[in-house]
């Protein structure tokens, strides 16, 4: 079993509307039906989720955890599962998303020289992160917005630690990212940039490397004028299920907010299929 982050949670970033077509398989279904008698009911996106931070109090990341202690969490723990059979074309190229990103951080952080390491994995989601990093013995301190997450994440981690032994087990705690707190090693933070727009994006950047001694590993939707249209394809024909905002961020503005902040990206890699795309980085201090 494979345990999901929050990387692909609200991105997907073909996918964007949760449970909705596919700007993929929207702008190819246009393509077959050019000359047809076809209507479309096109939503208004914004006000869907204007209803859903409303409904929160007007607290944006709120209507983000809302979200994923309820249906969200219901859906996204399927797609996570790799034993899980109950899931479409589109949620199965997540999936495959998703673990392709996972891998690559995983390669990236050295699995065998994580003895005592001390990690925080923000946005641990359902474990996929960080499961196997305490497995090898990283002391990991494992945060996500959602409590349901980090409820599914720990008992993940039982059943993997059985019979392992160096495995260490990680600190579980329901929190938001602004609330995470201490000093680390190693900070990691697959996609949950998703969640913040470009005006709050630089804070969230700065609370990352503040609690990081000496290495970041982030990913997040790029912002490219391609995938920036199928993100607006994606909004105009929606699934009937609620999301979330999912904002996209360039790779050159992320750079440059942690260079700023006297960090430098060491290396990057892009994970992109059909319903994925996520743009991941290491940074260390300058």
């Amino acid at each position: 079993r494979r345990n999901g982050g929050a990387a692909t949670r609200v991105v997907t970033s073909a996918a964007l509307e949760d449970g909705g077509m596919t700007a993929m398989t929207v702008v190819s279904g246009l393509g077959a039906v050019a000359g047809g008698a076809v209507v479309l009911q096109i939503s208004d996106p914004e006000k869907r989720r204007t209803d859903m931070t409303m409904e929160a109090g007007g607290d944006e990341l709120r209507s983000v955890g809302d979200y994923f202690e309820g249906e969200g969490f219901q859906r996204w723990r399927r797609i996570y599962d790799d034993e899980a059979e109950d899931v479409n074309g589109v949620q199965k190229g997540i999936r495959d998303g998703h673990a392709k990103t996972i891998d690559i951080a995983l390669n990236w952080l050295g699995l065998g020289g994580l003895e005592g390491k001390t990690i925080c994995d923000c946005g641990c989601g359902t474990g996929s992160l960080t499961i196997p990093m305490a497995l090898q013995g990283a002391q990991v301190t494992a945060s996500d917005i959602s409590s349901m997450m980090v409820q599914e994440a720990g008992e993940r981690y039982d059943v993997a630690a059985q019979g392992v032994a160096s495995a260490v087990k990680p600190e579980f705690v329901a929190l938001d990212l602004e609330s995470v707190s201490g000093k680390y090693h190693t900070v990691t933070c697959l996609d949950v940039v998703i969640h913040y727009p470009d005006d709050k994006m630089a804070g969230m950047l700065k609370h990352l490397t503040d609690l990081a001694e000496e290495r970041l590993i982030l990913s997040f939707a790029p912002k490219t004028p391609f995938y920036s249209f199928l993100k607006r394809v994606g909004e105009l024909f929606p699934g009937p299920s609620k999301a979330t905002r999912a904002y996209l961020h360039s790779q050159e503005d992320v750079e440059k907010v942690l260079n700023q902040l006297g960090w430098t990206v060491i290396r990057n890699d892009l994970t992109k299929g059909n319903f994925y795309f996520s743009q991941i980085m290491e940074a260390r201090r300058i």
